[in-house]
């Protein structure tokens, strides 16, 4: 009888461990993003390239995986994107910082989001479009510049070094990037003010105005950034816009101390 219970038992062990192996592609497609071969994906992963195949085939066709035919590149697919945005939706920081985003942008009729800290760097997750007929187009899953945007230094300036140091290093010397020295003003002037400001760093005639947010203990949860043309938004530090960031932003960071996941 051990041995029928035994065998009973194995082809839900199977689906488990089919799960897991799933489980550790997705993974392995996700920290290789946005684009993997499938040789390197199967290194990364530690499996045989044709059982990592297998396994994509079954991801392309439930809508987890997707393959370029231009390139035989392997990304993940629109399933996953869903299922990832839902988890976002879940994270503190954007439950605390949406309503706020809503108010900020009805009071200033501008572009504004929020991003976190990603895997490859600063992350939309959230974007408050105006209300108008022409509006700046601002994705959620875009990921910016460390050092080439408002939002990116905001970040460099309150992570770890060592969190930040891979991505210093691939974008220094970049057309608009500061120097270690110019760098090292500009982490002091946003740590000294909270807030940062860039004019047509990222795209010309743009520009953008960001600031903190922080989770318990004082560590960086994200930044919120409200961007415009530069025709109708001077995103000067002094002004009405930057007064009403930072107080969106206080009032995120007061959130986040009593928010909860559900």
């Amino acid at each position: 009888m051990a041995i029928q219970r035994d065998d009973a038992e194995a082809p839900k062990r199977q689906k488990v461990q089919a799960a897991e192996v799933g489980t550790d592609i997705l993974k392995g497609l996700a920290e290789l993003a946005p684009a993997t071969s499938l040789s390197r994906l199967a290194e990364h992963v530690g499996m045989p390239a044709a059982k990592v195949h297998r396994y994509l085939q079954a991801l392309i066709a439930s809508g987890f995986a997707e393959q370029d035919a231009a390139t035989n590149h392997y990304g993940l697919g629109r399933e996953a994107l869903f299922v990832g945005l839902a988890a976002i939706g879940r994270l503190d920081v954007v439950r605390a910082a949406t309503p706020q985003l809503s108010e900020l942008r009805d009071a200033l009729n501008e572009t504004c989001f929020l991003a976190v800290w990603g895997n490859k760097g600063p992350t939309v997750v959230h974007v408050e479009q105006p209300l108008r007929a022409v509006t700046l187009v601002t994705r959620v899953g875009s990921v910016l510049p460390l050092l080439g945007s408002s939002t990116g230094l905001v970040f460099a300036s309150y992570l770890p070094d060592a969190e930040t140091a891979p991505l210093r290093e691939e974008e220094a010397g970049l057309p608009g990037v500061p120097d270690a020295k110019a760098l090292r003003k500009q982490i002091a002037e946003i740590r000294a003010g909270g807030l940062h400001h860039v004019h047509g760093l990222l795209m010309p005639g743009v520009n953008a105005l960001s600031a903190p947010v922080f989770a318990v203990g004082e560590q960086i949860a994200g930044v919120i950034t409200v961007v415009g043309a530069a025709s109708g938004f001077q995103a000067e530090t002094s002004g009405r816009a930057a007064q009403l960031l930072k107080q969106a932003a206080e009032s995120i960071t007061a959130r986040m101390a009593g928010v909860r996941p559900a």
